[in-house]
């Protein structure tokens, strides 16, 4: 079920909001009950009635996923290359409350995409390696040494940054596919799947290891999770560790089988699921259809968007999205501050991308995903777009504050944004 608010839907309530009023014309902004200083504007974002934003800090460069501290601070990872001056750990400290920071450091290597906080540690997700400090109570910036998790993590082709989850003690590490679909040449029409794919020993799943170790390497992890595509957005639900997933899933379908542009652009469907030890999400043998609500065997592999032969047994998730809205990152909303409606749910960031084409770009977004009883209702809404065109916000990042309030990162804008209740 979508429950997708329009975006011109929003933008028009926010213009009702904002008309007429005095702060909206002399462009001041508004302190909320927090002491939030929102922006009139919502620092470009369009966010639902009863809520505004406030940009936390602009011309970063390529911001990625990011993680909050119990006493507030704000870690983001930035996915710059070495030597670039773009890379590393952004940190942010407000000690004023009006959600704007006055305390700033960087640390680290470069080309990172993501930051996690476990057992008094960050970690750091670099493309090859996880790495980690020890956050020293009271500092901003760690002045302990960075100690080597795990490395020689596998890179090159598609899909080589990497995303962190801790079950337990146990570190779950994305490797996302080096290709699109295992074919014999990867993306040319018509060229079949390899079968088996043995790209799925070693991509296009995810790998867990111990979270109290360092100087692992890959022998020391072993396969949690496999057929996922690219499970780049993790997060783990509080108080159950229950692992779920955002994934991309493949694209192409018109360019290198035929299929019309308006399969191509909602199908394969982008998975969201609770994912578990030893299950098999499909990848390559199969996609998720939005045009038939089940998965189905893909092309490479025989398949015509309709049979399901390679399929019956594989994983079935939680939700399926229109294709190529391209997940990013999860985060459960535990608190009470925006409401009944949003404690126990998740917040998903979507990054967008060109793969609909040549119809309308979709995706680029914050969606809210509602919880019942402890588990995803089916449902979404849209909870934050981009103020100027449908395709603004290239969202990255999300993450929950202690005090309630919601955090957006977009790499390709640059910015970090705070989301609060009026």
């Amino acid at each position: 079920m979508h429950l997708s608010i329009p975006n011109a839907a929003l933008r028009s309530a926010a213009a009702i909001l904002l008309a007429g009023s005095p702060v909206a014309a002399q462009n001041m902004r508004a302190h909320t009950a927090a002491g939030t200083a929102c922006e009139a504007d919502n620092g470009g974002l369009v966010v639902p009635s009863g809520f505004c934003a406030v940009t936390v800090a602009s011309n970063l460069g390529p911001v990625r996923q990011m993680v909050v501290g119990p006493t507030g601070d704000l870690y983001a990872a930035l996915s710059g290359k070495t030597g670039d001056g773009t890379g590393g750990v952004l940190a942010f400290r407000d000690t004023t409350g009006d959600g704007r920071p006055d305390e700033r450091a960087r640390f680290g290597p470069a080309g990172g995409n993501d930051v996690k906080l476990y057992g008094g540690f960050l970690y750091f997700a670099l493309n090859d390696r996880i790495v980690r400090w020890r956050l020293t109570p009271g500092k901003l910036q760690p002045d302990s040494p960075e100690e080597v998790v795990v490395s020689g993590l596998p890179v090159g082709g598609d899909h080589v940054a990497k995303s962190l989850a801790f079950v337990g003690d146990t570190m779950i590490v994305n490797f996302g596919s080096a290709t699109n679909s295992c074919q014999k040449t990867d993306r040319l029409p018509a060229s079949p799947g390899n079968d088996p794919c043995r790209e799925l020993e070693v991509r296009a799943g995810l790998w867990a290891f111990s979270a109290t170790r360092t100087g692992q390497t890959i022998a020391d992890g072993h396969r949690w999770a496999t057929g996922l595509r690219n499970a780049m957005a993790l997060a783990v639900q509080p108080g159950t560790n229950r692992l779920y997933a955002g994934v991309h899933g493949m694209d192409q379908l018109s360019q290198s089988w035929g299929f019309s542009n308006e399969v191509n652009a909602n199908n394969p469907a982008e998975l969201f699921a609770q994912v578990r030890a030893g299950e098999n999400y499909g990848w390559p043998y199969c996609y998720f259809s939005n045009q038939y609500g089940r998965m189905v065997t893909a092309p490479e592999y025989g398949g015509d968007g309709k049979r399901d032969d390679r399929c019956r047994r594989v994983a079935r998730p939680a939700i399926a999205f229109p294709g190529h809205w391209a997940p990013m990152a999860l985060a459960f909303y535990p608190g009470a501050a925006f409401g009944a409606a949003y404690r126990g749910g998740l917040f998903m960031a979507w990054h967008g991308s060109w793969n609909r084409s040549p119809l309308p770009q979709e995706g680029y977004r914050i969606v809210f995903i509602p919880f019942q009883s402890g588990k995803p209702s089916g449902s979404y809404q849209t909870f934050a777009t981009g103020a100027d065109r449908p395709t603004a916000l290239r969202a990255a990042g999300v993450a929950v504050a202690p005090d309630g309030s919601l955090y957006i990162s977009a790499d390709q804008n640059g910015k970090i944004w705070k989301v609060v209740k009026r």
